[in-house]
């Protein structure tokens, strides 16, 4: 097969324009690639709810049973789902045809091995790369067969809802905010074992149904203009907390019951503190953006935090290497052990409707003093003509005076009382800023303006 140039291949997943750079080739090149790197006998698919996923997924499973595999097809599922799958019924990998928050016009794949590891970005994931490029793909000793594998979906639920104990709850109004992207019918399957087992939960949901044309938009609620609609409604019903999840649902957003939208580093901090009162001593695995109140929170609670470079496949490995409990960004993807070290943005709600149940507390009163105590800017991000220059011209300002500096990911560099993380964007020439402090918003204004205009951006 003739070798073709192919963009869509990202840092550890792939992501492209549809028909310019991802397109029904390119999804069988790289089913077939899966096959062959991977030995593979047994492989599970899922597709989320985009116009173009059940073509692109029917093209990956071709080029997957063409290379030998046996496909199971999870149909529209989360990327979850496809990572409980893997896992639980023992395949020799996954792989979830989505572009989860991405423009309209966009498609992409998220692929694990057995047991829903990580790629390896440089070994496992460049090699796939490199033969569905090439296309110099070798005779399959049989064609695989293709089995339709709606079941998972029951075993899944149950298997989160053992995460909580459905005794404890109380009979809380949670409102859900799908974004008409994917996460409907799998929360609805979530709700109905919930039921099952006596939950006293009452759901409100908005924007439920899956639609490939994105009435409301491309669910993505870490854009401050997507948030109202979620904030508007938890008011409007007299909600006790509402979630609102990306298209694939792996992550998830909170809400507390004034409807004021919670950043992802403090649910960080909250689910850690979750995890070590049941757990003390435990190993809780974060990312370097905006740490100040995670820290705080694991050492406060008796564990011990571990600082991972940001992206699913690095948190990832960091939790298996250390056999963390949890781990958490402020992206809002959330990673368990128990859950095969992958992220889900369905077990955090279920884990804060129970705190809330068992403490008594609304989650703004759970997170009213942390938020407080640690103001953060939020990410900022700065579309730059010559990044390297920006930085160095920061870095002249505020290095000389720094307590110490970390380059785990990007540049973070902490002082008395504030720090803050520079990071580059690996696909655009965008600078992302965070700054976070101990108690001073005016100090974490002014160093985020100060910073800001030595970067130079827009």
């Amino acid at each position: 097969m003739p070798a073709r140039h192919i963009d869509c291949f990202k840092a550890y997943d792939v992501r492209g324009r549809l028909g310019i750079e991802l397109d029904v080739d390119i999804a069988w090149r790289i089913g077939r690639a899966f096959a062959q790197t991977r030995a593979a006998r047994l492989v599970i698919v899922g597709r989320d709810s985009r116009e173009s996923s059940p073509a692109l997924a029917e093209a990956l499973i071709q080029g997957l049973t063409e290379g030998g595999a046996d496909v199971r097809d999870l149909g529209l599922a989360g990327t979850e789902e496809m990572y409980f799958a893997t896992a639980h019924y023992g395949a020799d990998g996954g792989i979830e045809v989505t572009a989860s928050h991405n423009p309209i016009d966009y498609n992409g794949m998220k692929l694990v091995a057995a047991g829903a590891a990580p790629l390896d970005p440089d070994t496992e994931f460049a090699d796939l790369a490199a033969l569905a490029r090439s296309g110099a793909f070798e005779p399959a000793d049989r064609i695989g067969v293709i089995t339709p594998f709606p079941e998972a979906r029951s075993a899944y639920a149950s298997a989160l809802c053992d995460f909580v104990d459905v005794a404890a709850l109380k009979p809380l109004k949670v409102l859900v905010n799908a974004g008409n992207g994917t996460a409907g019918p799998t929360f609805d399957a979530i709700a109905a074992e919930l039921e099952r087992r006596g939950a006293p939960l009452r759901f409100i949901r908005v924007n439920h149904d899956p639609d490939a044309s994105f009435p409301n938009g491309i669910p993505n609620p870490l854009l401050p203009e997507n948030q109202p609609m979620t904030s508007d409604a938890v008011r409007e019903y007299g909600a006790d907390l509402g979630v609102a999840w990306d298209g694939d649902f792996d992550r998830c957003f909170f809400f507390d019951e004034t409807g004021r939208f919670i950043p992802g580093e403090y649910i960080v901090g909250l689910l850690a503190s979750v995890f070590l009162k049941k757990h003390p001593g435990e190993k809780i695995v974060h990312d370097p953006r905006v740490v100040m109140n995670t820290r705080a929170m694991i050492a406060e609670a008796g564990g011990q935090a571990v600082q991972a470079r940001t992206g699913h496949a690095f948190l990832k490995r960091a939790m298996r290497d250390t056999g963390a409990i949890y781990g958490g960004e402020m992206s809002a993807h959330h990673y368990f052990r128990d859950f095969h070290f992958a992220d889900s943005g369905m077990i955090p709600w279920l884990l804060v409707v129970e705190l809330i149940s068992r403490s008594g507390q609304s989650l703004g009163g759970l997170l009213s003093e942390r938020i407080a105590a640690y103001p953060s800017s939020g990410e900022i991000n700065f579309r730059l003509d010559d990044p390297d220059a920006s930085i160095a011209r920061v870095l002249e300002r505020f290095g000389p005076q720094a307590a110490s500096r970390d380059d785990t990911d990007g540049i973070s560099l902490e002082f008395e009382g504030w720090r803050f993380n520079l990071r580059r964007s690996n696909t655009e020439p965008v600078v992302r800023l965070n700054v976070e402090s101990s108690g001073d918003v005016a100090l974490v204004d002014a160093r985020a303006a100060e910073i800001g205009a030595l970067l130079g951006g827009v």
